[in-house]
């Protein structure tokens, strides 16, 4: 597969109302979504960046999960959503793959955000995840993730060719979100994609940036203000040319 066609879910969720928010990205889909073959929405896409784990918190037979294994199901294509998840006691911050129906994969925030103590509500996970559309390697994360590049690293020591972060990342720290995109995606010479969500919650605005990034660290697309789907073609080629003539990944020693 040399190219991948990807929807850009900018969206400005209701604070804290899943059910009304399920309702209104049906609408969403069934008005905008174009044929693709995946569809990305923000972190905790249903709630908003809420501390209320407890009150929210899912396993499989949750509403929020069963209505994305329904869309993906629906539309045939592969869907990465925020789900707060519930395991035995522990309660995630989790970027879900569904799959035609299936849950692919699913990843676990690694960095809770500490400066509105994230941890005291969310457990925190130690692993990568690496899930795939066909061949393509794709390499997950969530929002604060991103201040950390050693988990990227970890990701372009794995050749990932496509990078995923789904965030809730505030207007007042918007030139750090799309700094850090770019430099993740030049560091490990791969598409880095970022969705972002637009509105506003109890805490913070948000005006999207959802972006692309290409292996050089062109800006592919930046998305601002508007809540919309946009849609983007990524050239997996690039990825292997890029890696070729310039094989820096070879030389990584520290890690």
């Amino acid at each position: 597969m040399d190219k991948l066609k990807i929807a850009l879910v900018q969206f400005s969720p209701e604070w804290e109302e899943p059910a009304n928010n399920i309702l209104n990205l049906n609408k969403l889909l069934e008005n905008e979504l174009p044929k693709v073959d995946a569809v990305i929405f923000p972190e905790m896409t249903l709630t908003g960046f809420t501390m209320e784990s407890g009150k929210f918190a899912e396993e499989m037979d949750g509403s929020g999960t069963q209505f994305f294994m329904n869309v993906s199901r629906k539309y045939k294509n592969h869907f990465f959503a925020g789900i707060i998840e519930k395991d035995d006691e522990d309660l995630y911050n989790s970027l879900v793959h569904f799959d035609n129906g299936l849950i692919n994969a699913r990843y676990r925030k690694i960095h809770p955000f500490s400066f509105v103590n994230e941890q005291e509500h969310y457990s925190s996970s130690k692993e990568t995840v690496i899930t795939h559309i066909n061949k393509v390697k794709i390499g997950l994360s969530i929002c604060y993730d991103l201040r950390f590049p050693e988990l990227y690293r970890a990701y372009g020591k794995e050749r990932c060719e496509i990078i995923i972060n789904i965030a809730n990342w505030p207007v007042t720290r918007i030139d750090h979100w799309k700094t850090l995109l770019k430099a993740r995606a030049i560091e490990n010479q791969c598409y880095i994609i970022g969705v972002n969500r637009v509105g506003k919650d109890n805490m913070a605005e948000f005006n999207g940036a959802s972006a692309v990034f290409d292996p050089m660290g062109k800006e592919v697309i930046i998305c601002t203000d508007e809540e919309k789907i946009f849609t983007i073609e990524i050239d997996l080629e690039k990825t292997r040319e890029t890696r070729k003539k310039f094989p820096f990944l070879n030389d990584i020693t520290l890690i």
